[in-house]
């Protein structure tokens, strides 16, 4: 059982929240965990890298001198390969890098992220985060409060939130995502996850997994 120390905006302790990281996840397998985030990796490769061939370059196919007599190595057009602005030996071509692994298996691993998260006391609660409107400002000051303003962050809120996103988004190295919509490359990729209580209690009650997060990416 992990004890977590919940503050309000200011920095100020107002509370404790009491969660066991075994319930959430009872192991933490780190080949899994390495496996998911390879598959969203992966998933983000854009896939358009190109080369061409000697067929597909500009340039005449006409043998460049005689094969004898020149004292020079025999030669073909000016497109091969050896000659520069020829084409390419081994070409790459565009490809779709992106694969899926089972949804059980996606889902266990977004809660064995969370798990290691809050086990390693990289998990800060703040008891709400809330904007009448978008405040960068106003939440840069949040993140010095609670000790957070010069490390890579994710906030985690409850649900969709305009005003959370806007002031939010920035704020380089910190993001924001609703509970449903986490998994294990967003959850591990920043050194904090901070969690409102309202998004801890779907994380304790097992209500923030859903569909959204078997997204490959």
């Amino acid at each position: 059982m992990a004890t977590l120390t919940v503050y309000d905006a200011s920095g100020e302790s107002v509370g404790s929240y009491d969660i066991d990281p075994a319930a959430i996840a009872p192991k933490i397998s780190k080949q899994l965990l390495h496996d998911v985030v390879v598959m969203y990796q992966a998933n983000l490769r854009q896939g358009s890298h190109n080369t061409r061939t000697r067929g597909q370059v500009s340039g005449s196919t006409k043998k460049m001198y005689r094969q004898k007599g020149t004292g020079n190595a025999r030669a073909g057009s000016k497109r091969t390969n050896i000659r520069r602005g020829g084409g390419v030996a081994r070409t790459i071509k565009p490809r779709d890098y992106s694969y899926r692994l089972p949804k059980k298996a996606i889902r266990l691993a977004t809660r064995m992220a969370i798990a290691s998260k809050i086990s390693d006391g990289q998990v800060v609660v703040i008891d709400k985060l809330e904007f009448s409107e978008p405040k960068t400002k106003q939440m840069v000051a949040v993140l010095k409060a609670l000790g957070l303003e010069s490390t890579t962050t994710l906030v985690a809120t409850a649900g969709l939130d305009g005003m959370v996103y806007k002031s939010i988004r920035n704020i380089s190295g910190v993001g924001v995502s609703p509970v449903r919509e986490l998994n294990a490359l967003s959850v591990l990729k920043p050194r904090r996850l901070l969690v409102t209580r309202d998004a801890l209690d779907k994380i304790k009650d097992g209500t923030f997994a859903s569909s959204s997060s078997d997204s490959q990416g």
